[in-house]
This record gives C-alpha cells, structure tokens and sequence, in this order.
C-alpha cells in the first residue's frame, strides 16, 4: 500500500449508509461533538476528584481543549472536524505532555524506565539483583516491565536530559506509528484523522502525559491483530505479537488467543510460523537478560507484579482483586486464586469455542484482560487502557471501511474486495473524492 493511497481519502460529503463513516469528518455532528463533551466532562471529574497534582494539571488542560473541540464542531459543522481534532491533540497531549517533561514531572514508571535503561548502559542488564531488592524500602526500585520497554529509556540514558529524551515523547510517537499502521492494514480509509481522534481520546492522552508505558504495547496488539484480519501475515503478526510479549506481560494472553484462532481458521502450519516467530522475538530479547541474571528477572517481572515480594506494588486503585489483598493472606491467597480459575475460564472458553474471526478474538481479548484487572492483586483502573483501547480499534476498523467488516480469509478478500470497490465506487466517487481501494496488497 503506498502512501499516496492513504493520502487519498474522503473529505466531505454524507456518509451512503448509516454507519458509513470512511473519515471522522462523515461522523454525525451531534455524535462527534457528544464524543468532545463526555470527554471534556472526563477530564473535569479528573481534575476535581483527583489527589495527584499530574492528574489535575491535565485535566485543566484536557477540560478546556474538548471544550473547545466540541465547540467547533457544534458551529463549523464538518469543516470543523480538523480544527477540533487539532485542539484537542494538543490540549490533551502535547502541551501538557511538553510541560511536564520540560519541569520533569513524572508518573514513577517513567522514572523506572529511565532507571532501568542507565542501569542496562552501565551493567548490561536494567534489573536490579536479589541483593539490592532484599534492602530496598521503595517499591519503585522493582522494575516490572520486560526488558524491551527499556529501550524507550535509552535516549535519556545516552543523550542526558531533554524534552525530547522523555520515554514519553516515544512512547508516543510509538504508538502513533504502529497504531495507524494497524489501521491502514485493515483497510481504514482516513488513517491520520482515525489516529489524531484516538490519540487525543482521554484514554491514550491522559496515560501518555503522566506515564504510557501500557501505550505501545497496545499498539503492538492492535497491529498483530490487524496482520491477521483481511489477508493474514503470520510471520509479520508474529513479529508484532513478539515485541509486544517482550515489552509487557499484559500481551501474552494475546498472543494465546491469537495462536487458537489462527490454529481454528488457517492451521497448524500457519499457528507455528506465528507462534515461532513471537517466540523467537521474545527470546532474543529476554534470554541474554535471562541469563546473565535469572533471579532478578523473576523478582522484578513476576513476582513484584503478583505481590510475591517483600514490597508491595504502589498499584493501589480499588478493585476486587487489590481489595482482597488489603484484607490480609487469606484474602491474598483468595485474590491469587480468583485469578487462576479466571485465567483457566479464558482456556477453556478457548478449547471448547475457539473464535474463527479476529472480531471474536478480540472480544476475547478484551473480556479476558478485564477480568485479569479485576481479579489481580496489584491493579489499577489504567490498565483498562487496553481493552478500551483494542475495542476502539475494532470499531474504527469498521468504521473506517466504510462498514463492511474485513473479509477473515485470504481467498475471500481477494474474491470479493475488488467487485465491492468498484460498485462503490462507482457510485459514491463523486460525493467522497476517493480512489482509494480498501483492499491491502
């Protein structure tokens, strides 16, 4: 697919079919300015609720620029669209993102990144070892992320301080990037705009303004199930999958689910290339931190997260699952437990109705991880990123293509894309202006 292509999309006009929203300027007003508003109350609630100083500077923020958004929206009708999308990305993000990374304000993940990536400079590894932990009094000298989130630190690490070497600028432009290419690879016509409204949304831009370590490996997700979806890619997928699982440990069931659907609908061989090609990723990224030292591994990624060590996660948001655990040993072990049968739901749901379309899998995705949020003991409801976030992407994948779901198969898409351009293109070009083919070569 060529830039140009995705260069080429819908402007102006009224969407043919309900639904039929190629662009976010085809989105109704009433919907598109109701969107701005929940936001905009979002960030009102944040800012008035909140204790954390970082949260409220970027609810003032964010408050005032979906404000506005929703203004523009509501008077200029769609030619409104790109000046709101443009108010809201940088009143949500850029300028208080810009603000706290100048006067270095900071979720304590974005410490830990920096951290993590000095220590892999200086030490070769960015864990701490069993006998430094032993003798920490603060939870964030446990690093809980997989040796690939540490590349987002690295800029820091060699370069000194800048804005620009904020994990969080990469973050950023990470997702940004990997986001719109899963998007373009399912055939959505207007990528950037897609893109703008969902990095602006509360959910991507609050979470990159105070930390967004959760960011890129969303993105990560939404790209290996993208791969699979109209004309499926296991070794790209696999690829995606690899580097997401290397990142976080958020992304295995993912890949899991991913595995049983590609199993299900395309084979054995398929689901190996896939799964072979995630598993190599993933150990040449961990294995060389593996060996050099196994228990440090363990006590940062595993059992810090599960609450297994000496401190407890600062993860404190009021779950089930963390409420459990505040109860004493018993709770904790009824937490652990609650998890396991959840986790063992999830597989079993998988042996006995394996999803067949990347729709179905997603869902499963998305059921799955919430129940993991729930039921963990050390959680938080910013974890909630991800299944918001993958169900955004399902449906402007929908959306974005003009309705018609993406064919699951490859013969499929090759079959019937094409007729399907030409019919409708043929009469809806003069209206939209685009010569754009959602099939993706």
């Amino acid at each position: 697919m060529s830039m140009l292509a995705l260069r080429q999309v819908p402007l102006r006009g009224p969407a043919s079919r309900r639904f039929d929203w190629p662009s976010p300027t085809m989105v109704p007003r009433s919907w598109l300015t109701a969107l701005f508003a929940a936001s905009a109350a979002y960030a009102v609630v944040m800012a008035l609720v909140t204790n954390h100083p970082l949260h409220r500077t970027w609810g003032i923020f964010a408050a005032c620029s979906y404000l506005v958004a929703a203004m523009l929206v509501l008077v200029f009708k769609s030619r409104g669209v790109d000046p709101a999308l443009l108010v809201s990305l940088s009143g949500a993000l850029i300028v208080p993102l810009g603000l706290m990374a100048a006067d270095r304000l900071q979720q304590p993940e974005v410490r830990v990144i920096n951290k993590s990536a000095s220590l892999l400079v200086q030490h070769g590894t960015p864990y701490l070892g069993p006998a430094a932990l032993a003798s920490a009094h603060s939870p964030n000298i446990f690093d809980p992320y997989l040796p690939l989130m540490t590349l987002f630190g690295m800029p820091r690490a060699l370069l000194g301080f800048h804005v620009l070497t904020d994990p969080r600028i990469w973050f950023g432009v990470g997702f940004v990037i990997v986001f719109a290419a899963a998007l373009a690879v399912v055939g959505v016509r207007d990528v950037v705009r897609w893109t703008v409204l969902v990095t602006a949304s509360p959910v991507i831009a609050f979470s990159l303004s105070v930390g967004g370590t959760d960011v890129p490996v969303l993105a990560c997700l939404c790209l290996g199930l993208a791969l699979l979806w109209r004309e499926p890619h296991p070794l790209l997928a696999g690829l995606a999958f690899g580097v997401a699982t290397a990142m976080k440990a958020t992304a295995w069931p993912a890949l899991l689910i991913a595995i049983v659907l590609v199993v299900h609908r395309d084979g054995k061989r398929a689901a190996g290339i896939m799964s072979g090609t995630a598993v190599a990723v993933f150990a040449a990224i961990v294995g060389p931190v593996a060996i050099l030292g196994p228990n440090a591994l363990i006590q940062n990624t595993i059992e810090f997260p599960l609450g297994l060590a000496s401190i407890k996660s600062e993860a404190v948001s009021p779950l089930p699952g963390r409420l459990l655990v505040e109860t004493g040993q018993t709770g904790h072990v009824i937490a652990v437990a609650l998890l396991a049968l959840a986790c063992l739901g999830i597989i079993a749901s998988l042996v006995f109705r394996p999803p067949r379309t990347v729709p179905a899998a997603t869902w499963r995705v998305i059921i799955g991880l919430s129940l993991m949020f729930v039921l963990a003991p050390a959680t938080r409801f910013g974890y909630f990123l991800y299944p918001v976030g993958l169900l955004a992407w399902l449906g402007i994948s929908w959306l974005g293509s003009s309705g018609a779901g993406p064919p699951d198969s490859a013969s499929s898409a090759k079959a019937s894309a094409q007729p399907a351009y030409q019919s409708e293109n043929h009469g809806s070009s003069a209206a939209s202006g685009t010569m754009y083919s959602t099939v993706c070569a």
